[in-house]
Protein backbone atom coordinates (compact mmCIF):
# COMPACT_ATOMS: atom_id res chain seq x y z
CA UNK A 1 0.00 0.00 0.00
CA UNK A 2 2.69 2.27 -0.93
CA UNK A 3 1.79 5.99 -1.18
CA UNK A 4 2.36 7.59 -4.75
CA UNK A 5 4.80 9.90 -2.81
CA UNK A 6 8.25 9.18 -2.54
CA UNK A 7 9.40 8.33 1.34
CA UNK A 8 12.32 10.86 0.62
CA UNK A 9 12.78 13.75 -0.38
CA UNK A 10 15.22 17.24 -0.13
CA UNK A 11 12.25 19.75 0.43
CA UNK A 12 10.39 18.83 3.66
CA UNK A 13 7.88 21.41 2.96
CA UNK A 14 7.25 19.50 0.09
CA UNK A 15 7.08 16.21 1.91
CA UNK A 16 4.60 18.22 3.98
CA UNK A 17 2.82 19.23 1.31
CA UNK A 18 2.70 16.19 -1.53
CA UNK A 19 1.83 17.10 -5.14
CA UNK A 20 -1.27 15.58 -7.07
CA UNK A 21 -1.24 12.07 -8.18
CA UNK A 22 -2.66 11.39 -11.31
CA UNK A 23 -5.11 8.18 -10.34
CA UNK A 24 -4.54 5.19 -12.92
CA UNK A 25 -6.79 4.45 -15.90
CA UNK A 26 -7.00 0.60 -14.36
CA UNK A 27 -8.84 1.72 -10.82
CA UNK A 28 -12.05 0.76 -10.90
CA UNK A 29 -12.92 0.00 -7.26
CA UNK A 30 -13.28 3.35 -5.31
CA UNK A 31 -13.52 1.81 -1.45
CA UNK A 32 -14.85 4.67 1.16
CA UNK A 33 -12.91 4.75 4.46
CA UNK A 34 -14.09 6.88 7.27
CA UNK A 35 -11.30 8.45 10.00
CA UNK A 36 -13.50 9.45 12.90
CA UNK A 37 -12.94 9.96 16.49
CA UNK A 38 -13.06 12.43 19.33
CA UNK A 39 -11.86 16.31 19.05
CA UNK A 40 -8.37 16.58 18.74
CA UNK A 41 -7.70 13.14 18.24
CA UNK A 42 -5.30 13.35 14.87
CA UNK A 43 -8.10 12.85 11.94
CA UNK A 44 -6.61 15.92 9.80
CA UNK A 45 -2.88 14.39 10.66
CA UNK A 46 -3.85 11.20 9.52
CA UNK A 47 -5.38 11.75 6.85
CA UNK A 48 -2.92 14.33 5.77
CA UNK A 49 0.12 11.70 6.32
CA UNK A 50 -0.70 9.06 4.39
CA UNK A 51 -2.94 10.75 1.38
CA UNK A 52 -1.13 10.46 -2.16
CA UNK A 53 -2.64 13.69 -3.16
CA UNK A 54 -3.12 17.44 -1.62
CA UNK A 55 -5.55 16.72 1.26
CA UNK A 56 -8.71 18.77 1.13
CA UNK A 57 -9.55 20.07 4.44
CA UNK A 58 -12.04 22.00 5.95
CA UNK A 59 -9.95 23.57 8.83
CA UNK A 60 -11.20 26.92 10.08
CA UNK A 61 -9.29 28.42 12.92
CA UNK A 62 -10.89 28.22 16.23
CA UNK A 63 -12.14 31.93 17.92
CA UNK A 64 -13.31 32.66 21.46
CA UNK A 65 -16.88 32.03 20.41
CA UNK A 66 -16.67 28.52 20.45
CA UNK A 67 -15.59 28.57 23.80
CA UNK A 68 -18.27 27.88 25.45
CA UNK A 69 -19.34 24.87 23.48
CA UNK A 70 -16.14 23.09 22.73
CA UNK A 71 -14.29 20.71 25.07
CA UNK A 72 -10.73 21.90 24.58
CA UNK A 73 -9.61 20.02 27.38
CA UNK A 74 -6.13 18.20 26.87
CA UNK A 75 -6.00 20.33 23.74
CA UNK A 76 -6.15 23.89 25.02
CA UNK A 77 -3.36 24.41 22.35
CA UNK A 78 -4.70 23.11 19.30
CA UNK A 79 -5.84 26.76 17.17
CA UNK A 80 -7.33 25.41 14.25
CA UNK A 81 -10.81 22.34 13.56
CA UNK A 82 -12.61 20.48 11.01
CA UNK A 83 -15.78 22.15 10.41
CA UNK A 84 -16.54 19.59 7.38
CA UNK A 85 -14.41 16.40 6.57
CA UNK A 86 -10.59 15.84 5.27
CA UNK A 87 -10.69 14.30 2.47
CA UNK A 88 -7.14 11.79 1.16
CA UNK A 89 -7.00 9.07 -1.54
CA UNK A 90 -4.53 6.34 -1.46
CA UNK A 91 -4.28 3.50 -4.01
CA UNK A 92 -3.96 -0.13 -2.93
CA UNK A 93 -2.95 -1.52 -6.06
CA UNK A 94 -3.98 -0.64 -9.50
CA UNK A 95 -7.61 -1.53 -9.67
CA UNK A 96 -8.51 -0.45 -5.42
CA UNK A 97 -8.59 2.91 -4.15
CA UNK A 98 -9.23 3.95 -0.84
CA UNK A 99 -10.72 7.39 -0.61
CA UNK A 100 -10.24 8.87 3.25
CA UNK A 101 -12.87 10.81 4.75
CA UNK A 102 -11.64 12.27 8.25
CA UNK A 103 -15.04 13.40 10.43
CA UNK A 104 -15.52 16.53 12.56
CA UNK A 105 -14.46 15.60 16.28
CA UNK A 106 -16.70 18.44 18.27
CA UNK A 107 -19.79 17.53 19.88
CA UNK A 108 -21.74 20.58 17.33
CA UNK A 109 -20.91 19.27 14.10
CA UNK A 110 -21.83 15.34 15.10
CA UNK A 111 -25.06 15.81 13.17
CA UNK A 112 -22.78 15.38 9.76
CA UNK A 113 -21.89 11.82 10.48
CA UNK A 114 -24.76 9.93 10.09
CA UNK A 115 -24.88 11.41 6.38
CA UNK A 116 -20.89 11.44 5.96
CA UNK A 117 -21.07 7.17 7.14
CA UNK A 118 -23.14 6.63 4.22
CA UNK A 119 -21.92 4.21 1.77
CA UNK A 120 -18.80 3.65 4.01
CA UNK A 121 -17.02 0.14 3.39
CA UNK A 122 -15.16 0.63 7.23
CA UNK A 123 -14.22 2.77 9.44
CA UNK A 124 -11.11 3.84 11.53
CA UNK A 125 -11.66 4.83 15.33
CA UNK A 126 -8.53 7.34 16.45
CA UNK A 127 -8.68 7.19 19.79
CA UNK A 128 -6.30 9.43 22.38
CA UNK A 129 -5.92 7.71 25.30
CA UNK A 130 -5.84 10.46 27.64
CA UNK A 131 -9.44 11.08 27.02
CA UNK A 132 -10.75 7.67 25.51
CA UNK A 133 -14.09 8.52 26.32
CA UNK A 134 -14.63 10.92 23.97
CA UNK A 135 -14.39 7.75 21.38
CA UNK A 136 -17.72 6.58 22.87
CA UNK A 137 -20.23 8.59 20.47
CA UNK A 138 -18.12 7.13 17.72
CA UNK A 139 -18.34 3.83 18.10
CA UNK A 140 -21.99 4.04 19.11
CA UNK A 141 -22.86 5.65 15.90
CA UNK A 142 -21.01 2.91 13.73
CA UNK A 143 -22.37 -0.02 15.58
CA UNK A 144 -25.59 1.85 15.11
CA UNK A 145 -25.31 1.53 10.88
CA UNK A 146 -23.39 -1.44 11.53
CA UNK A 147 -20.26 -0.18 9.80
CA UNK A 148 -17.07 -2.34 10.50
CA UNK A 149 -14.48 -0.71 12.13
CA UNK A 150 -10.88 -0.79 14.33
CA UNK A 151 -9.43 1.19 17.03
CA UNK A 152 -5.86 2.98 16.51
CA UNK A 153 -4.79 4.99 19.58
CA UNK A 154 -2.74 7.57 18.40
CA UNK A 155 0.71 8.06 20.58
CA UNK A 156 0.73 11.56 22.54
CA UNK A 157 3.42 10.74 24.63
CA UNK A 158 1.04 10.04 27.62
CA UNK A 159 0.86 6.98 30.01
CA UNK A 160 0.85 3.74 27.67
CA UNK A 161 -2.11 1.88 28.51
CA UNK A 162 -2.57 -1.82 27.85
CA UNK A 163 -4.60 -3.26 25.04
CA UNK A 164 -6.56 -4.84 27.83
CA UNK A 165 -7.02 -1.73 29.72
CA UNK A 166 -8.24 0.10 26.15
CA UNK A 167 -10.75 -3.15 25.12
CA UNK A 168 -12.27 -2.49 28.82
CA UNK A 169 -12.65 1.00 28.47
CA UNK A 170 -14.05 1.14 25.51
CA UNK A 171 -16.30 -2.12 25.51
CA UNK A 172 -14.56 -3.90 22.80
CA UNK A 173 -15.19 -7.04 21.45
CA UNK A 174 -12.19 -9.25 20.46
CA UNK A 175 -13.07 -9.51 17.23
CA UNK A 176 -12.50 -5.31 16.52
CA UNK A 177 -8.55 -5.04 16.09
CA UNK A 178 -6.68 -2.75 18.29
CA UNK A 179 -3.44 -1.30 17.30
CA UNK A 180 -1.26 1.61 18.26
CA UNK A 181 -0.15 4.11 15.86
CA UNK A 182 1.45 7.66 14.76
CA UNK A 183 -0.60 9.40 12.94
CA UNK A 184 2.20 11.79 11.57
CA UNK A 185 4.33 8.82 10.58
CA UNK A 186 3.03 8.21 7.16
CA UNK A 187 4.23 4.74 7.51
CA UNK A 188 2.65 4.21 10.87
CA UNK A 189 -1.13 5.46 9.41
CA UNK A 190 -0.39 3.19 6.31
CA UNK A 191 0.00 0.15 8.80
CA UNK A 192 -3.53 1.30 10.34
CA UNK A 193 -5.31 1.44 6.99
CA UNK A 194 -3.87 -1.95 6.30
CA UNK A 195 -4.75 -3.53 9.30
CA UNK A 196 -8.44 -2.01 8.54
CA UNK A 197 -8.16 -3.48 5.23
CA UNK A 198 -7.07 -7.01 6.56
CA UNK A 199 -9.98 -7.25 8.57
CA UNK A 200 -12.51 -6.51 6.27
CA UNK A 201 -11.30 -8.95 3.84
CA UNK A 202 -11.76 -11.02 6.88
CA UNK A 203 -15.42 -10.13 7.66
CA UNK A 204 -16.13 -10.37 3.86
CA UNK A 205 -14.40 -13.44 3.28
CA UNK A 206 -16.22 -16.23 1.16
CA UNK A 207 -18.52 -17.93 3.95
CA UNK A 208 -17.96 -15.49 6.68
CA UNK A 209 -21.30 -14.08 5.87
CA UNK A 210 -24.43 -14.76 3.39
CA UNK A 211 -23.97 -11.71 1.68
CA UNK A 212 -21.35 -9.17 1.41
CA UNK A 213 -21.42 -5.86 -1.17
CA UNK A 214 -17.57 -5.38 -0.44
CA UNK A 215 -16.54 -8.25 -0.99
CA UNK A 216 -16.30 -8.10 -4.75
CA UNK A 217 -14.84 -4.77 -4.26
CA UNK A 218 -12.44 -6.10 -1.84
CA UNK A 219 -11.62 -9.66 -3.63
Amino acid sequence: MDSAISEATADPAASAQPERAALARTADNGLKIVVVGGFGVGKTTLVRSVSEIRPLNTEETMTRAGEDVDDTAGVSAKTATTVAFDFGRITLDARNVLYLFGAPGQERFWFLWDRLFAGTLGAVVLVDTRRIADSWYAIDRLEHHGTPFIVACNDFGGPRHTDAEVRDALDLGPHVPLVHCDARSRDSARDVLITLVEHLRTLYAPGARPTAPAQEALS
